[in-house]
């Protein structure tokens, strides 16, 4: 095994001229603004070239993506044709991607400098109907870039055929060999040909997965083009404490306003902590959208062009998106949950601060991220420190207003117009407020004009009481008279008595 390690650019190559790639890819490269190598694809694109396996680490969005396109291009362009029979055009190159975003990327690259020669590009991912992929991959492909399991779903369906590939790039390999892709690509690997050049690049290398990396490898050329694990210098990293994990949605918030941030993806764990954020964050008046892998594929797709095109300011995803997206210019990352792992860590802020622009990085620290955090620091070899979010500034505190319930704590009303219209008047005032704006005194001066408009206009309730004139006039004493003596008495035709002697004569 070899090591070529290079912590800054000190490769003599400075033009893409010097790798002596054929007239077309040359001309593809220039269609595409590039004319001086990044240290990564200065090292890396000879030794690919030379034959040789290589396992390549570098900080993200250095061009990796070019380290292997370009030499392998270059490599079986010998071999491309211009007939129309698929079987002139068997697989000869093989690009496994961990996520969907990532293998459309590294297809659109491809695709963009064999665009003038004849090698036919695609790429195979689910999340879609496999009619749509079939037609393509059964017209021949000499470049397929593909996930993991669709691959294999169409080399079951007889849509592909392995038996012809010379180079196999595990994109992002950290992940490829993480555990949960590992028997898929066991399954991949024993359909290749032995005799082939396997290439692997990533950001980070665990010791563990170099040691598994060496299975796949025959001596492979280690480049390093910065220190190991390390993060990009013009990206600006900072961490931010959180009282708790209830109010890391409201400092989220806060954050975006005290830092002025009008583009950013924010990072989350969960599919179910991006939706419910997004939601949140859209609550807030902020315009955000969600990205994760339970949405389809064309949900996801048109997520990222709206993001791309500036018509979404707030990305929230969860890890799914932090594979390889490249998107220009991205100003902001924000870490709303730290990542388990710390290499992932890497990756996420990998997508600002790209192509030599200047990035920002910010993460929200609870007290129950603390070793999340210090393995972050021990893996970038760098010092933290917790910096506060600026409280929501307070709103001018209200006045204290008088005790209603104690009438001398305010002053007394101006005596009101006893006149029926002007009563009436007040009356229509202080029934306009709503009854639970009302204050106590306007309650009570609402039922007492009540109470006098009720009133009626008779005499009898106006005028002061007066005696009777005829009060010693001698008068019938109830109380001692029996009601017989004042009532008539009903005449009866025959005695009671009579009732009981019906049977005898008179």
């Amino acid at each position: 095994m070899t090591t070529v390690s290079t912590h800054s650019p000190t490769s003599d190559i400075t033009d893409f001229s010097q790798f002596a790639l054929d007239a077309k890819i040359q001309r593809a490269i220039a269609d595409a603004g590039y004319t001086t190598p990044t240290p990564i694809q200065a090292q890396a694109i000879p030794v690919v070239l030379a034959g040789q396996d290589v396992m390549g680490s570098a900080q993200t969005g250095t061009g990796k993506t070019a380290s292997f396109v370009l030499p392998i291009l270059q490599n079986i362009l010998p071999l491309a044709s211009s007939s129309t029979s698929p079987a002139r055009h068997p697989v000869r190159a093989l690009v496994l991607a961990p996520t969907r975003e990532l293998a459309v990327q590294v297809a659109d690259n491809a695709a963009l400098y064999a665009k003038h020669t004849p090698i036919r590009t695609a790429v195979v991912f689910g999340g879609m109907d496999m009619k749509v992929q079939t037609p393509i991959v059964r017209a021949g492909v000499e470049l397929l870039i593909a996930t993991p399991g669709r691959l294999l779903d169409h080399i079951e369906q007889g849509n592909v055929n392995l038996n012809q590939v010379q180079y196999l790039v595990l994109d992002e390999a950290d992940r490829m060999l993480d555990m949960g892709f590992l028997p898929d690509l066991q399954r991949i690997l024993n359909l290749l040909p032995k005799q082939r050049q396997t290439l692997l690049f990533s950001a980070t290398f665990s010791p563990e997965i170099r040691k598994l990396a060496e299975s796949y490898q025959k001596n492979p050329k280690i480049i390093e083009t910065a220190q190991r694990n390390a993060t990009a210098t013009n990206v600006t990293q900072e961490m931010f404490a959180v009282k708790d994990k209830n109010h890391k949605r409201s400092a989220l918030v806060q954050l975006l306003k005290q830092e002025t941030i009008d583009q950013a993806m924010i990072f989350v764990n969960t599919k179910i902590e991006a939706r419910d954020l997004a939601r949140f964050l859209q609550r807030a008046k902020i315009n955000a959208r969600a990205l994760h892998g339970d949405q389809t594929q064309a949900e996801r797709l048109a997520t990222l062009d709206e993001f791309k095109s500036g018509a979404v300011a707030i990305l929230v995803a969860t890890d799914v998106a932090a594979r390889g997206l490249d998107i220009a210019q991205m100003p902001c990352v924000v870490n709303f949950d730290l990542p388990y792992s710390a290499e992932d860590y890497v990756h996420r802020i990998g997508r600002t601060g790209r192509a030599g622009a200047n990035g920002r990085a910010l993460s929200l620290v609870t007290s129950l991220d603390d070793k999340l955090l210090a393995a972050i620091a021990k893996l970038v070899r760098m010092e933290f420190e917790l910096k506060t979010i600026r409280a929501e500034e307070e709103r001018p505190a209200r006045t204290e207003r008088p005790n209603r319930e104690v009438k001398d704590a305010r002053e007394p009303r101006a005596p009101f117009n006893p006149d029926r219209a002007n009563t009436e008047a007040r009356i229509r005032h202080i029934e306009r407020s709503a009854p639970h704006r009302r204050s106590a005194w306007d309650e009570e001066e609402l039922n007492y004009l009540r109470r006098k408009m009720a009133v009626s206009d008779d005499p009898f309730f106006s005028k002061p009481y007066e005696a009777n004139p005829d009060a010693h006039s001698p008068k019938m004493d109830l109380a001692h008279t029996h009601l017989s003596s004042t009532m008539p008495q009903p005449k009866t035709k025959k005695p009671v008595a009579a009732l009981f002697a019906m049977g005898k004569k008179k």
